[in-house]
């Protein structure tokens, strides 16, 4: 029965997300292929999925509990494969259980009965974590267990993934440090080296050798846990606290260490207190800020010896500015309750600026007021923040022109600037034409003026990228090699290295390798010898766009394949689970390459992948005879090409 059918029965699909459960025994069971359509909403999960011709040896059985029901698939060794559960008794499915060889790995859970999952929980051999969803958009805001050995794991992950979100929900925050009421002084020190992780993430990044997008995270090692008891002043109870704690990654059977630090348990949580730091080249280094905690205190004053602290009245401030991001965060909060919540954060932290003791302090909050106004800028939900930023713009110029505060805040402007008047455009033509030439200049003149800044090589990306996209390749090429010769090291640098190559492919060969979705890889040169026609196709399955062309890319494989033509996937999504119930449900058969890391891994970087999908066409000669294919363009050039 399709999928959509299922809305209409009593057991059946709600929206395509959950299933309403009246009374499992009532009603004919879903066929097992249905069944497979629900997948974890964490993309981290080792699961079982059998083969679309082992379903007719699957069956489902009625799973009854009290006063609820629901139903179990099995497999075809009689393993359970998948539970669907209402626990509450209240009709609908709560709970989607997920097992690997018959022991349950994972489970998404429906708290509010909404019919869409807040909470993840890994299970046995899956794990312990417990993650909160409070926005119910798929994504872990935080949580509820973590070990520390799964918080090590999910920092790394985050790191190369380039998840700011994921990596902060691990770091500790003034709200933890508030939980445990920690000395004022300890705080101030561990909030300082956990701020801002995203970007201290991407510098670490752009010098390591070590963590690369196919490095995997293998194993925790440290020493057992201290404990600090409350006696000696530190916070009003024990505190639970790894020292120097390490990791062990993979980078293709090469093992490294890097250094997780300090971390401390707050609750049930182990966090973070700074950026993990690879260990290059087997020397060992520095970790920045760490053994905070395990420093001895002052007996006279109470403070961290010889390191001072800051005063209790800046603690209160930071305290209470986390209280105010977490309420922003909400998803109720609406855009007036916003600019109250924006007026106010700006209050607290010009006040925290004011009364910081270091340069390197109030820099450190001065690049947090900016991000927050350019942030809700471009979001919609603080339209002012562009003004804010202005106004901070021309004060910084004004007072110290040569501060590297001038040129963070004048791109957060510029961006924050163009999309504020994009959002007030009404499309109009005319009135977005301009938009973007203004835009444009500013970007030109930003480059020009700060040529060495951090985001001077992304300035570069976004110019090049536009022109493309205005159908301008000379005008493309010229940005992508000035950036290529001028930031050759940066993640920008080797994305304009990668898209030269990419604009200028037609007629030569097309170099393609890679690991496939199941295991061993695929090398497009070895189909020379049996297709007369490759199609490749980068894709994603959180790109919707990617889905219209499907019917068409499968009818054409199933009249074409006979007559000499392959399709080659490659998928872009950031981890490998997401993609197998994806093609199974599309009924995509042609072969996938996968590297993690999505449009920052180095299947997207090797030729400059940014609009996805992206199709080239492929003769049996191995030479590109379309860069940037449509399905049209495929059906227009295969008759000649299959001849």
């Amino acid at each position: 029965m399709p999928l959509h059918k299922w809305t209409l029965l009593s057991w059946g699909f709600v929206i395509g997300t959950s299933w309403v459960v009246q009374d499992a025994c009532a009603v004919p069971p879903p066929a097992v292929k249905d069944t497979m359509f629900f997948s974890p909403k964490q993309k981290d999960v080792e699961y079982e999925i059998p083969k679309p011709d082992e379903y007719s040896k699957c069956k489902l059985e009625v799973d009854r509990k009290d006063k609820g029901s629901g139903w179990v698939v099995l497999g075809p060794a009689g393993q359970i494969l998948r539970k669907f559960v209402d626990l509450d008794g209240d009709g609908k499915v709560d709970q989607w259980r997920y097992f690997n060889h018959g022991i349950e790995v994972y489970r998404d859970i429906d708290t509010n009965g909404n019919n869409k999952p807040d909470q993840a929980r890994w299970l046995n051999l899956g794990g312990s974590r417990w993650g909160i969803d409070q926005n119910e958009d798929g994504r872990i805001d935080s949580w509820k267990i973590l070990s520390a050995a799964e918080a090590s794991q999910v920092a790394i992950r985050a790191m190369i993934a380039g998840d700011d979100a994921a990596l902060q929900s691990v770091m500790v925050t003034s709200e933890d440090l508030q939980t445990v009421r920690l000395d004022p002084a300890l705080g101030t020190k561990l909030l300082e080296s956990s701020r801002e992780a995203g970007k201290k993430s991407r510098a670490v990044l752009g010098k390591s050798k070590v963590l690369t997008a196919k490095t995997r995270w293998t194993r925790f090692d440290a020493q057992i846990p201290s404990v600090i008891p409350a006696d000696d002043g530190k916070a009003n109870g024990d505190l639970y606290v790894f020292e120097n704690a390490m990791a062990i990654v993979e980078t293709q059977e090469k093992f490294d260490a890097v250094q997780i630090g300090e971390m401390i348990r707050i609750g049930e949580v182990w966090k973070l207190t700074q950026v993990p730091l690879p260990i290059e080249g087997g020397k060992e280094q520095v970790v920045t800020a760490g053994g905070v905690l395990m420093q001895p205190l002052s007996a006279s004053s109470g403070g961290i010896v010889a390191n001072g602290g800051a005063s209790p009245e800046v603690e209160k401030l930071l305290g209470d500015l986390g209280k105010i991001e977490q309420e922003m965060m909400q998803p109720q909060t609406d855009r007036v309750k916003i600019k109250g919540l924006m007026t106010r954060r700006g209050e607290l932290l010009n006040r925290a600026i004011a009364l910081a003791e270091s340069d390197d302090d109030r820099l450190l909050l001065m690049k947090q007021l900016v991000d927050g106004f350019a942030l809700t800028s471009q979001m919609g939900n603080y339209p002012d923040g562009a003004a804010e930023l202005k106004s901070m713009e021309s004060d910084q110029r004004r007072l110290k022109p040569k501060s590297t505060l001038v040129p963070y805040v004048a791109y957060r402007r510029l961006q924050a600037q163009y999309s504020v008047e994009m959002q007030e455009s009404d499309n109009d033509k005319d009135k977005v034409a301009e938009i973007q030439k203004q835009w444009i200049t500013g970007l030109e003149g930003f480059i020009g003026e700060f040529p060495d800044a951090d985001d001077t090589a992304e300035a570069m990306r976004l110019l090049a990228q536009h022109e493309e996209l205005n159908v301008r390749p000379k005008e493309a090429v010229a940005w992508y090699q000035r950036l290529a010769k001028e930031k050759p090291k940066s993640e920008a640098g080797q994305f304009a290295i990668g898209a030269m190559r990419r604009i200028e492919l037609k007629g030569k060969p097309l170099t393609l390798f890679g690991p496939t979705n199941i295991g061993g890889t695929i090398d497009i040169r070895n189909l020379r010898s049996k297709a007369k026609a490759v199609l490749v196709v980068y894709w994603g399955s959180e790109y919707k766009v990617c889905e219209e062309d499907l019917p068409q890319l499968r009818s054409l494989y199933k009249d074409n394949r006979a007559k000499g033509l392959e399709i080659i996937g490659v998928c872009l999504d950031m981890q490998k689970t997401t993609i197998t119930p994806y093609l199974t449900t599309h009924q995509m058969t042609w072969p996938q390459i996968h590297e993690s890391g999505g449009l920052s891994s180095p299947m997207a970087i090797g030729y400059g992948i940014f609009s996805l999908p992206t199709m080239f066409l492929v003769d049996r000669e191995g030479l590109v005879v379309s860069r940037n294919a449509t399905v049209q363009d495929v059906k227009t050039l295969l008759p000649t090409l299959l001849k």
